[in-house]
């Protein structure tokens, strides 16, 4: 009868394993082909604009302001836009696979208000006077010309006929596109006559009343005629469109960072799967499985809810492995605990994902909270990097429980895994024989260390970073370079994003500048090989820009990003990052307080101002730049520190609630040492796994994300080093001066029959 238990356990194991690679293997060429890639992944651009009512007392309605522009991208023919609208006056456009951004431009926020009008200016007819959607590109003597279908021809002939009787030399119809107040024919005219462009489209003379249809003549090209006959065809916007802000990526330079990107979360991923593989054997096998399922899901679910991947996704991501990872590193260490006490296999697994489900649960949840006020108040690439990390969350919670677990239970409950022993990676000498009333005698590899008295020389490092910092900033303030780095995230202007295939330089860059009159203001640096970042505070026009990107193409090939912020934009960005930080916390500590005390809270509260500022210190010592991929960052570690302190405190706890001694300052030094060395090698597992993967993409990435993937290793190395050093320590200066409440004795834990190894019967 075992045997056949034993049998119906494994075919399941298989079983279930041939349908999920089935599943894997049938579907992921149809989601890789599917996927919606961002704009640094593909080129494009991203526009925001402030929507303004053309009359002051029209109320603004932006709903019917997206479907204008919705009609306007859709004759660009560009596939799966992103049309945001972002609070109550800003709508975001993104375009990616955009090959002209200019004429994008141009087609989305032109008001395209068409208007005919007499030589005085006086209004003749608006555009309700011709056929919705007939304005077409035709040709007249050979010359390009826009064609207009007209609705109403009695109204038109009276027009014409109106103009036609004011004699020679002012029997002129002009058409207008955005007309607006002072505007004037004759000054107009005027700048023709100097060689200069007016802003009236067409002026013809009219002789006679004229009934039937009518074109729009002037010194166009075919595909200048072209994107006219589409504006009038689109309809005018009932509002003034201002923009704000705007990020065009070359096509060269997306596909580039996309096939970096890609191939150094590969080589990550794959070192994760060696890596529990070598640490966990049969487990670690289990956990390979799951993450190979956990990528499947990510990238079908992005698919099934239309999310764009972006280069901070595609991180957030690889951070993902490394934390769904962890959670399968908390439930093995379990299990060899308990192995370590002389539990059976089965009663070590059962036992073992049972005790950890609740320290996942709080780690995971906490950074829930911080993905979903990422995504709730942040925008852009924060938005993008929360959606992912939300995910992430919700698919390690499920596949953990769900898989992993079911997994292992298959093969444990099997009765294959009974006295294998070595199958996870635990030596049989170093378990008990508790038939022979044995105690536990291992702990781990760790020796019984002092973390408390080493805490205060670690955290001295810790104080002289920040210290460093501070100099750094006051330094560079005094000599006009700025404290920080600012972006033009958060201070406003433009970045320039020069690539070549070849090597270049700064100085050559910078000449190429110079040449065009930007000779002060032009802030230059390298980023590898291949590019320079040059910014400057001001917001260059976009005739200026087209000129650059121009010079810049025809000099190495490819056309440089550009970026552009203005003030308003940047004020808000840094006033939304200080929110975001600020809530985040307060959501985290209130959760912690409830599930935990406020000791504890404050304790993660510390640790995360701790890591946050070695972020931010090291971005002032190395000069890197301040923009909102650094706020993704923080809000990363955030959820990455606040995970790794609530694993330690959990144990913090269990030694606090099975203590039976009198409680002083050596008590409390004793319950955190006992903890962390229970815990240590979970912390440093758990660090390997998720660092691993993002120095792969600092090694073999874009160098799009090469800053954003620095700060990620330093703010992951510091939420380590805090959730050891710091978070445990301020808990034990907190309680040392807190009088403890009564505890009543509790009962002591009794080993239930099932749990004896008894040679011969179940080892």
């Amino acid at each position: 009868m075992k045997n056949k238990t034993n049998s119906k356990r494994l075919a399941t194991f298989f079983i279930t394993v041939i349908v999920l690679a089935a599943l894997v293997l049938s579907t992921y060429k149809n989601i890789a082909n599917n996927l919606s890639l961002g704009l640094d992944l593909q080129g494009g651009f991203e526009i925001l604009y402030e929507v303004e009512p053309l009359n002051e007392n029209d109320q603004l309605d932006m709903s019917a302001v997206s479907q204008s522009v919705s009609k306007r991208v859709d004759v660009l023919g560009v596939s799966e836009p992103q049309i945001i609208i972002e609070g109550d006056n800003r709508i975001r456009v993104q375009l990616a696979g955009v090959t002209n951004p200019e004429d994008a431009r141009k087609m989305i926020s032109t008001t395209a208000n068409l208007t005919f009008r007499d030589i005085n200016d006086n209004l003749l007819a608006d555009a309700s006077i011709i056929e919705e959607g007939k304005a077409s590109l035709a040709y007249e003597n050979g010359q390009p010309v826009v064609s207009l279908k007209i609705k109403d021809a009695t109204a038109f002939g009276d027009i014409t006929e109106k103009v036609a009787n004011m004699g020679t030399g002012n029997n002129i119809m002009v058409i207008w596109l955005d007309y607006e107040e002072g505007d004037s024919y004759l000054a107009e005219l005027a700048k023709v006559q100097q060689g200069q462009e007016a802003k009236y489209i067409s002026a013809a003379s009219v002789n006679e009343r004229i009934s039937g249809d009518c074109v729009i003549k002037g010194s166009f090209t075919d595909e200048e005629a072209r994107t006219l006959a589409n504006l009038i065809n689109s309809g005018s916007l009932p509002v003034k469109m201002t923009e704000i802000s705007s990020n065009v990526v070359s096509a060269e330079f997306g596909i580039d960072a996309f096939n970096k990107t890609v191939v150094a979360g590969a080589v990550g991923i794959a070192l994760v799967i060696l890596f529990m593989l070598l640490m966990y054997r049969l487990p670690g096998l289990v956990a390979s499985i799951m993450l190979v399922v956990y990528i499947w899901v990510i990238f079908g679910i992005y698919n099934l809810i239309g999310a764009v991947f972006t280069l901070p996704g595609i991180a957030a991501l690889v951070l993902g492995v490394g934390m769904t990872v962890d959670a399968n590193i908390i439930t093995f260490e379990r299990i060899k605990d308990e192995l370590y006490q002389g539990r059976s296999i089965q009663k070590a697994c059962e036992e073992g994902m049972k005790t950890s489900f609740i320290t996942i649960f709080d780690a995971q949840f906490t950074t829930l909270l911080a993905g979903l006020i990422m995504y709730v108040l942040g925008n852009g690439t924060v938005k993008g990097f929360a959606t992912m990390l939300i995910i992430t969350v919700v698919a390690t919670l499920l596949l953990n429980v769900a898989l992993s677990h079911f997994l292992l239970k298959q093969l444990v409950y099997s009765g294959i895994c009974d006295g294998k022993y070595s199958w996870f990676n635990v030596n049989k000498k170093n378990v008990p024989d508790i038939s022979k009333k044995q105690e536990q005698f291992y702990f781990g590899p760790i020796k019984k260390n002092d973390y408390v008295k080493q805490s205060s020389k670690f955290n001295f490092v810790s104080l002289a970073i920040i210290v460093v910092a501070i100099v750094m900033m006051v330094f560079n303030g005094v000599n006009g370079n700025g404290p920080v780095n600012l972006g033009i995230d958060f201070s406003s202007g433009t970045k320039i994003t020069v690539t070549s295939n070849e090597p270049i330089t700064i100085a050559e860059v910078q000449e190429e500048f110079e040449k065009l009159g930007y000779t002060s203001g032009m802030n230059y640096q390298a980023s590898g090989d291949n590019n320079v970042y040059v910014t400057t505070t001001k917001s260059i026009d976009t005739e200026s820009l087209s000129l650059i990107k121009d010079v810049f193409n025809e000099k190495y090939g490819i056309e440089p990003n550009d970026n552009i912020v203005t003030p308003t934009v940047g004020k808000e960005l840094v006033k939304n990052a200080i929110t975001l930080s600020i809530i985040a916390w307060l959501a985290m500590l209130l959760y912690i307080t409830i599930r935990f005390k406020w000791d504890y809270a404050l304790g993660c509260i510390v640790a995360l101002l701790h890591d946050v500022l070695i972020v931010v210190s090291f971005f002032a010592i190395f000069r890197f730049e301040f923009n909102t991929e650094l706020i993704s960052v923080i809000l990363a570690i955030i959820g990455y520190s606040i995970n790794n302190s609530i694993v330690v405190f959990d144990r913090v706890r269990s030694n606090v609630s099975e203590y039976d001694g009198k409680f002083n300052a050596n008590s409390y030094k004793v319950i955190v040492n006992d903890a962390l060395d229970n815990t240590i090698i979970r912390s440093i597992f758990s660090s390997i796994t998720t660092i691993m993967p993002m120095v792969a993409l600092l090694i073999l990435g874009s160098h799009s994300i090469f800053t954003f993937t620095c700060a990620m290793i330093v703010g992951l190395l510091a939420g380590t080093y805090s959730s050891i050093y710091l978070a445990p320590y301020v808990w034990y200066l907190l309680r040392c001066n807190v009088k403890p409440k009564a505890k009543k004795p509790g009962k002591k834990y009794k080993e239930d029959v099932d749990e004896y190894t008894i040679k011969g019967i179940n080892a």
